[in-house]
């Protein structure tokens, strides 16, 4: 992972912790399906999933959009997040905070 790309996960962490959301970091591994966005969190009762990428670049997979729509599709809140706005910017949007 990229030091921008950490920067913008450990700043999306805080903001949930401002929140009280409970959150959890995925470390890929062996263990999990592939695919599986970079934080999941519980945010006012809502389930949501993000997907962290660098401010300028990072493209999501075929299979990390795949997971994504399925969140989606099952009543979830899912985020590609650039930034800490752009998880505010969805949270609202989807009436969550």
């Amino acid at each position: 992972m990229s030091g921008s790309e950490k920067k913008v996960e450990n700043n999306i962490k805080r903001y949930l912790d401002s929140l009280n959301a409970y959150y959890l970091k995925v470390h890929g591994s062996m263990y999990q399906p592939a695919g599986t966005p970079d934080i999941l969190a519980c945010v006012n009762g809502r389930f949501v999933a993000i997907e962290v990428k660098r401010p300028n670049g990072g493209v999501l997979s075929e299979l990390q959009k795949s997971k994504l729509k399925k969140i989606e599709n099952s009543g979830g809140v899912s985020i590609v997040a650039r930034s800490v706005e752009d998880v505010s910017e969805v949270l609202k949007y989807k009436n969550v905070i």
